[in-house]
């Protein structure tokens, strides 16, 4: 099993970046895709992007594409969120999650997909 623990939120404001990292043990992280997913207060938990085990692929949801950026360091066990063009919509609690095993690219944006989630962390951004 894998255990997941964020770092890097806070309080930002609009236009500004940030940087969330997700380190990881147990389970044989290089294996695994990764995923990150928010959820604003009443809201579902939504998908925010992912990468698959060996960093060549990857994929966004629509209301960050072009702003953030997934990537990892198999060598650190650790995936990181880069996010920029930070707006007041981006306001919301930020999970990483592990991807279950044999689980298929096309279904990687669901929260089903995920199997081991961490804690999650605030990101707030002021209007």
């Amino acid at each position: 099993q894998v255990q997941l623990v964020e770092s890097g939120g806070g309080l930002v404001q609009a236009g500004d970046s940030l940087r969330l990292s997700c380190a990881a043990s147990g389970r044989i992280f290089s294996s695994i895709g990764m995923g990150w997913f928010r959820q604003a207060p009443g809201k579902e938990r939504e998908f925010v992007a992912v990468i698959n085990w060996g960093g060549s692929r990857t994929y966004y949801g629509d209301s960050v594409k072009g702003r953030f950026t997934i990537s990892r360091d198999n060598a650190k066990n650790t995936v990181y969120l880069q996010m920029s063009s930070l707006k007041p919509e981006d306001t919301a609690v930020y999970l990483c999650a592990s991807a279950r095993d044999g689980v298929p690219w096309s279904g990687i944006a669901s929260p089903d997909s995920y199997d081991v989630w961490g804690q999650g962390l605030q990101v707030t951004v002021p209007s």
